[in-house]
């Protein structure tokens, strides 16, 4: 259309809590990722309940390290006390996305969980070089363990860290949730592989086993968390999720009846469970309301997307010799 449109043909906002009618421009982006608004209900009490049995068992585990003389327990509390940091991060940034948008910040909280996704996944990447460096320098100088002990200590860990994490398995529609599910996850499979290490030690007494089973499972930690770190980037940077497929989406758009063009498409992720989308949709229609509803619910059923932002401009040109 030209660039005089009426605005008569007016965008629609849809979102799960509201619908509005907006005189304005649309943009678009589409967005083919499931999500909810906001983080679970029960997610307050998980955050909480992991954060103060996991504190408590790092101080217990410090402890054990140091009477054991055993570093591998005093690397693995320092990699759990990763955990307790990020389950606090997840955890704020899950109330935060509950508060009301305001004036200054339309969007909300949301954004939140997107940044406490990223700095989860820094701090992994952070204590797999911690663990890295421990136990390059323990395979260059093995020292003798208490392999009794550090079985029975790492034994506790695996199944706090396990159970921890089983309350956000549910959740990988949630980065945020997700994000605290490989954490616990990471930490269990390295409470487990000292476990083993133990064992295997206690039975050739080999003590280098443990620091080479530690740079197996920093391997496995980083391979689960490098997809965490660049969706979560992906996301702060205002990029669809991994899960949309754009070209689908545009389409799709495309494809409805009376559709002639869409332009100026962008999908985002307003938190890591609410996915927003704009576009213009060129038309040329005469029941623009209709083509509305059709656009709309073709983004929340197909692709997923509920906050949606459509502008119409109208192909036809107006029946007016002096237009």
């Amino acid at each position: 259309m030209s660039g005089g449109h009426a605005h008569a043909d007016h965008a629609h906002h849809d979102h799960d809590h509201h619908d509005h009618g907006h005189d304005d421009a649309h943009h678009g982006h589409h967005h083919g990722h499931h999500h909810g608004h906001g983080p679970v209900d029960t997610g307050d009490w998980r955050y909480g309940v992991g954060l103060v049995v996991n504190l408590a068992f790092v101080v217990c585990e410090a402890i054990a390290g140091l009477i054991s003389g055993s570093t591998a327990l005093l690397a693995d509390a320092g990699h759990n006390l990763s955990d307790v940091l990020g389950l606090a991060m997840a955890g704020g940034a899950a109330v935060l996305a509950r508060r009301a948008a305001g004036p200054n910040r339309t969007y909300g909280f949301g954004k939140a969980t997107v940044l406490a996704a990223l700095a989860n996944a820094i701090l992994l990447i952070f204590a797999c070089g911690a663990i890295t460096f421990e136990a390059v320098r323990r395979i260059a100088e093995p020292a003798p363990v208490e392999s009794g002990l550090i079985m029975a200590v790492a034994g506790i860990g695996f199944v706090i860290n396990l159970g921890t994490a089983l309350l956000f398995m549910k959740d990988h529609h949630d980065l945020n949730a997700r994000g605290a599910y490989l954490h616990m996850m990471a930490d269990a499979g390295v409470s487990l592989g000292v476990v083993v290490s133990g064992g295997l030690i206690l039975l050739t007494g080999w003590s280098v086993i443990d620091p080479a089973v530690s740079l197996v499972i920093v391997g496995v930690i980083l391979l689960g968390t490098w997809g965490l770190f660049r969706e979560s980037l992906n996301l702060a940077l205002d990029a669809a999720p991994a899960s949309v497929n754009v070209a689908a989406v545009k389409q799709a758009l495309t494809e409805l009846p009376g559709v002639t063009a869409v332009h100026d498409l962008h999908v985002w992720g307003l938190s890591t469970t609410t996915t927003a989308l704009t576009a213009h949709l060129v038309h040329d229609r005469g029941d623009p309301k209709a083509l509305l509803a059709e656009a709309q619910g073709l983004a929340k059923a197909r692709f997923g997307i509920a906050h949606t932002t459509f502008q119409l401009e109208s192909d036809v040109m107006p029946d007016c010799p002096d237009c």
